[in-house]
Order: C-alpha cells, then sequence, then structure tokens
C-alpha cells in the first residue's frame, strides 16, 4: 500500500524546504520539493540605482553571502562594459575559492555527516581504538588517546543532560547507521575541529571585504585599498594573515575533510546505486575564476575552471553554454506559485523574466501539496528544454570532459579508495564525493591566486578600482543589458539585469538551488532533486534518513531559516507519514 511521506521543514539547510514522496514497497515512486518561501529580491530591485544591486542581491543568501554580490556586480559591469584592475579580480576570486573552501567543509561535518555519523553511538567507542584509526588514515595532531576521551566525555554530559542540544531531533540508532562507534567517535571530533576552525577562514573575507557575512563589493572592481605600509589599508601584516588562513585551510581540507570523507563513505558503498537522478543526463555550470573581468563572454572564455553542458554522460563532448542565448535557458512557471502574462505553459528566457507572484495552494500548514498542481515558490529553469544538475558533481563531469588531468587524479584516487567503478560517480555517494574533490581542487586555486597576487602588488600595481564610469552620466541612455555569471558551491548561478534611464527596469536571479530544486515543468518533467529520490529504497517510511541523504547531497539554499512558528510561538511543522 502506498504512503504518503512528508518531510517538512528540510533541517540542516539553508531554508525552507518540504519534501513530499510517494512510497510503496518501501521505495520512492514519486516525490515533490516544494520551496515554502517566497524570496521578492527581483521586485525589491527595480528602479533602484544599478550601483547598489549588489548589496540588496547579496541578501538572497545569508550563508553564500559573497555569490549574489559578486554576480550582481559582474551583471552591472557587463551591462556597463566595464572591466576592472587585474588586482580586482584576482582579490574576488581569492574570496570566491575561500568560500567554495569553507562552504564545502562545513556542509560535510555540521550539515550532510550527520546523515552517515550516529552520534550517539559514539558513546560505545574505544577511544584508543579511535586513536589508532585517527593516526593510521591522517597526520591530524589532534589524534591522542586523551583526545577522544574528552570528547566523549563532552558528549556523554550532552547525552546524560537529556538535551541533546545541536544533535537533538535525530535518528540515532536507524540501522541504516553503518559506522562503527570508533568512527563515529572520531567524526563527532572532527565535527567540533571544523565548527572552530570556521570562523578563522572567513577572515579573509574580512580582510578584502571589511565583513562576513555579506562582504564589501564595489562595481568597477574592490572597495579596499592596497598600501603596504598604511595600517588601514591591505597592507604587509595583514596580507600574511591572509597566508597564515590559507595554511590552516590547507591543513583542515587535507589532513581532517578528506580522509574523512573516504574513510566514511567506504562504509556506505551502496549508496553509489542511488540517488543519480539527472547527473547521467545533463549537467551545466558557468565556470568560474576568470583570468579577467570584463564582459560576461570574455569572463567564460577565460576562466580556468571550464564551464559547459554535458549530456548523457558523454565526456567526449561539451556543449556550450550561452547565458544571453533566449534559446538555451528559460523559466517555467507551470508547478510554481507565479503567473506568466502569456500562460503558464510558455516559458521566459531571464532577460525577459517575470515575478508575478500568486499563490494558488491550500492554507497552511499545509497536510499533503497535489502534484499535480502548483506546489512551490521556485520556478523551473531549464536548459533548451532540460533539466539540468549544478554543483560539485555537475563540475566534476564537466572538468572530466575538458580533460582536467588535476580532477581526473581526484576521481581516480577516491574511485580506486573505495573499490568502485566510474559509473558510481553518478549517485548520493558520487555526489559527495565530488564535493570533497571540489574542494581540493578549490584550495590549489586560492594558494595559486595568492601568490598571483603577492607577484602582481610586487611589480608595483596597487590599483584595485575602475571608476571612470562610476558617475550614470556617462552611462548611455538607451536601454542596457547585463547578465553576471558564477560557480556558485551550489551549483550554476547568474543575474540577468536591464537598465532603463539609469535605472534598473528589470532583474532574474535564477539560483542554484532553482535548478537543482525546482518543481516540475509544462512537460511534466521532475526537477533534479525530484529525479534523484525515484527508486530510493527507506528502511522505515517514519524514519525517512534515506531521504535526507539524498536532499543534503546537494546541499540545498533556499532562505534563511528552518522554522515555522504560530503567533503563540509553538512550532507547527513537522515529520509524519500521513
Amino acid at each position: 500500500m502506498a504512503q504518503k511521506v512528508v518531510i517538512d521543514p528540510m533541517t540542516r539547510i539553508e531554508g525552507h524546504l518540504r519534501v513530499q514522496a510517494i512510497v510503496d514497497g518501501n521505495v520512492v515512486k514519486d516525490a515533490s520539493c516544494t520551496s515554502a518561501l517566497f524570496r521578492g529580491i527581483e521586485i525589491i530591485l527595480r528602479d533602484r540605482d544599478p550601483r547598489e544591486a549588489w548589496a540588496l542581491a547579496e541578501r538572497i543568501c545569508g550563508v553564500c553571502t559573497l555569490v549574489h554580490a559578486v554576480t550582481s556586480v559582474r551583471a552591472i559591469e557587463d551591462a556597463l562594459k566595464i572591466e576592472i584592475p587585474k588586482n580586482a579580480n584576482l582579490i574576488r576570486n581569492i574570496m570566491i575559492a575561500t568560500l567554495f573552501v569553507h562552504d564545502h567543509v562545513v556542509h560535510f561535518y555540521h550539515l550532510h555527516a550527520l546523515d552517515w555519523v550516529d552520534v550517539v553511538s559514539a558513546l560505545k567507542a574505544n577511544p584508543k581504538a579511535t586513536a589508532e584509526l585517527a593516526q593510521k588514515i591522517s597526520n591530524w595532531p589532534k589524534s591522542s588517546v586523551g583526545y577522544f576521551t574528552d570528547v566523549q566525555n563532552r558528549l556523554k554530559k550532552f547525552v546524560e543532560s537529556g538535551q541533546l542540544g545541536i544533535f537533538a531531533n535525530a535518528y540515532w540508532g536507524h540501522p541504516g547507521y553503518k559506522l562503527p562507534p570508533e568512527v563515529n567517535l572520531l567524526a563527532v571530533a572532527h565535527y567540533i575541529e571544523a565548527l572552530n576552525w570556521q570562523k578563522e577562514i572567513v577572515k579573509i573575507h574580512a580582510v578584502f571585504g571589511g565583513k562576513n557575512p555579506h562582504p564589501n563589493l564595489i562595481v568597477g572592481g574592490m572597495p579596499c585599498a592596497i598600501n603596504l605600509n598604511h595600517p588601514d589599508a591591505i597592507n604587509i601584516d595583514k596580507l600574511a594573515l591572509v597566508k597564515s588562513k590559507i595554511e590552516e585551510a590547507e591543513q583542515i581540507v587535507e589532513q581532517l575533510y578528506w580522509p574523512d570523507l573516504v574513510a566514511i563513505m567506504s562504509f556506505y558503498k551502496e549508496w553509489a546505486k542511488w540517488g543519480g537522478g539527472v547527473s547521467d543526463k545533463g549537467v551545466l555550470d558557468y565556470g568560474e575564476f576568470p583570468e579577467v573581468s570584463a564582459d560576461v563572454k570574455t569572463i567564460m572564455k577565460t576562466n580556468r575552471w571550464k564551464g559547459g553542458v554535458v549530456l548523457n554522460g558523454n565526456l567526449n563532448e561539451v556543449h556550450e553554454v550561452d547565458p544571453t542565448d533566449p534559446e538555451q535557458i528559460q523559466e517555467y512557471v507551470s508547478y510554481s506559485w507565479f503567473e506568466y502574462s502569456k500562460g503558464d505553459k510558455i516559458a521566459f528566457h531571464p532577460w525577459e523574466g517575470e515575478t508575478n507572484p500568486k499563490y494558488t495552494g491550500p492554507t497552511p500548514p499545509w497536510e499533503f501539496l497535489d502534484m499535480g498542481k502548483k506546489y512551490s515558490w521556485m520556478k523551473a529553469p531549464r536548459w533548451r528544454g532540460k533539466p539540468m544538475e549544478g554543483g560539485p558533481l555537475a563540475r566534476t563531469i564537466i572538468a572530466l570532459a575538458h580533460k582536467d588531468d588535476e580532477v581526473k587524479a581526484y576521481v581516480d584516487e577516491a574511485l580506486k579508495r573505495l573499490d568502485l567503478p566510474f559509473k558510481a560517480i553518478y549517485s548520493t555517494l558520487g555526489r559527495t564525493i565530488a564535493r570533497g574533490i571540489e574542494t581540493r581542487r578549490a584550495m590549489n586555486m586560492l594558494k595559486k591566486l595568492y601568490d598571483e597576487l603577492i607577484t602582481n602588488i610586487k611589480a608595483g600595481d596597487y590599483q584595485t578600482a575602475n571608476m571612470e564610469k562610476w558617475d550614470p552620466s556617462t552611462w548611455p541612455k538607451d536601454e542596457l543589458k547585463g547578465v553576471g555569471v558564477y560557480a556558485a558551491p551550489r551549483g550554476a548561478l547568474a543575474h540577468w539585469v536591464k537598465i532603463k534611464d539609469r535605472k534598473i527596469a528589470n532583474y532574474q536571479a535564477v539560483v542554484a538551488t532553482t535548478w537543482n530544486g525546482s518543481p516540475r515543468d509544462a512537460m511534466g518533467q521532475r526537477g533534479p532533486m525530484e529525479e534523484s529520490l525515484i527508486g530510493v529504497p527507506l528502511h522505515d517510511p517514519h524514519k525517512p534518513l534515506e531521504i535526507l541523504r539524498v536532499i543534503h547531497s546537494f546541499d540545498p539554499c533556499l532562505a534563511c531559516s528552518t522554522h515555522v512558528l504560530d503567533v503563540n510561538g509553538n512550532e507547527i511543522t513537522k515529520i509524519e507519514i500521513l
């Protein structure tokens, strides 16, 4: 008998996500993903000064805040034909690489690892055996028996108090957990290490952008001045601080995250069979780390991480992705709580896009949303009519198609250590491993970019902004169009802008989770996250741990909260079987 499984809210993500599944014979037969929050930034940006768009667009997200700021200034610079100085481009790229490393490490330990790690089981561990295991898989300095004993004692106080705090409300003891207690203790200890470290790496953003979250940028470059001897500028001491944080990050990635990731996933190799979704049918990315920063097509051509589209797992062909082509990228609202002026069966390219919210669903709290009707605040972006997965797995596949030797070496290493065939990459396990591969790749890029910045400064170049077109009186009065693209940690991101009479006439952002978490389109095609759930077996539909594993592997990002409260402050969201 078919059962209806509802997870609302999906926690350990950014924002309001509801997942519904039809389960028959303990296997997911159908699924939907609902964004439960209307964003509306596109409406807020209308008629505003284009120079301030980045500061508002940056607030689309409360986690990966830099990405929307960079994408926004790139869109405005594309429209105004502004080329930024070399230092500004290098600094932006350094901040982007920093975010990749920060975001992926935090995602693994604090959002996704608990789908694989049974925290309470760590109380049964032998700290001596955990220490021996830690010393075997890496050179992380904190690997003594005493260290793991202390962590276990801290955890024991949590459990005995009856208040698990950050580890509360999980499926501890679920038979889907397979790690021995000693590995669970290792992971819990490193969860704490990563939590302490993540406040350190963001200092790189604070140096160059003034703060984190929401670092400062500027149309035309970066607002930070370089003066090696001035206390308020980017000076020798601040550059030395950046270097020290890069070195700390490399130690975390190579001695903590990567060894832990491979060790943990070695116990879950069956997950190479499930959760692939559309990853073997269509992946898309715009690329990142441009050599120069000018118009969008120049940026994409000079990206060090190459973008493109790979279809049907064919690694011998990379299709060009052109965000300016109205035939390539379009958004549907057939199953979204929006309406289009020309009807819901058509699709718009973002430059012609419309943001007209129209809620037609039942009064919340919802019981079970009808998948045959509109059910999400996300639109459904498609590339040439096809759903596309974005993110670390997509970029790994695209890099392999571009014959990237660094990525191939990382993939080969992981598959060899896990004793899995290449096709295993198209799965939940592959998506999780790909995030670790991308972190190592970003770490190498971060070191290289820092060295290039130092070399450029030593050569006497201190310029960080091009202000020739800062004054709107220098802009053409004709309608201007621009697009900014970005390879965000969660996937392909782009902002499209139209400027008329020196004000924003239209602004559309198609974000990474809109690609991955989209609802169905006019053709009835599920979004990538929905498709990835089809065929996934559940041990117990009342405790749908397996659904969490699949969805968390995408690291979805929807908004800035995960709980819904009524006027009296009582929680009204829950996980239930209907």
